[in-house]
């Protein structure tokens, strides 16, 4: 799975000199939906690397350093609500996305959501006005695993599994999947 992740990242900072067309879209097919959604999925990317590599760095000190794990966490927030906003945009325009790959963004804005509902609107998803705890923690830590228990304190979701479910998705998007751009999502509703 490090492989993976390796050669994902690789791919996305391998720098193209006068690339064509073809070769742009084939690295970063999201541009043919939208430019400006694919630079924010590639800040996403750059933000969930930096919130492994302090992950990583935290909890491999004995003691652990809550220095870098505090400012993965503050990270992972921030993470989560970006996340969560490019995937709910992404699934508002699902005619313009393969069937394949919609239901994949479908499901993962759902796990997206479970992470955000607890931490930004403070209640519990699918419970309006249902309260989660305001005297708590940010998040739980999984020390074994080096991972951050984000969202409910009562149900906690992985934060490693959220960053490396929303890559693999992501990833996984080919210009095949996307067949319209974003804009084609309002004309079609406003009639032109």
């Amino acid at each position: 799975m490090g492989t993976d992740k390796t050669t994902k990242k690789d791919k996305r900072i391998k720098c193209l000199i006068n690339p064509t067309e073809g070769e742009i879209l084939a690295r970063e097919p999201l541009i043919a939906f939208s430019f400006y959604l694919s630079g924010r999925n590639n800040l996403l990317l750059s933000v969930s690397d930096e919130i492994i590599e302090n992950l990583d760095k935290g909890f491999t000190n004995n003691p652990i350093d809550s220095s870098p794990i505090g400012h993965a966490s503050t990270l992972m927030w921030f993470w989560t609500l970006g996340a969560y906003e490019v995937i709910r945009t992404m699934c508002q325009a699902k005619e313009c996305f393969s069937e394949n790959f919609y239901e994949k963004i479908s499901d993962l804005k759902n796990d997206l959501a479970n992470a955000r509902m607890p931490s930004s609107k403070m209640e519990k998803k699918g419970k309006k006005g249902i309260p989660v705890c305001s005297n708590r923690s940010p998040d739980g830590w999984d020390m074994p695993n080096k991972d951050l228990l984000v969202g409910d304190p009562e149900n906690p979701i992985s934060g490693r599994m959220l960053l490396e479910k929303y890559d693999n998705v992501l990833s996984s998007l080919t210009i095949e999947d996307i067949k319209a751009r974003h804009e084609h999502a309002y004309n079609k509703e406003s009639g032109h």
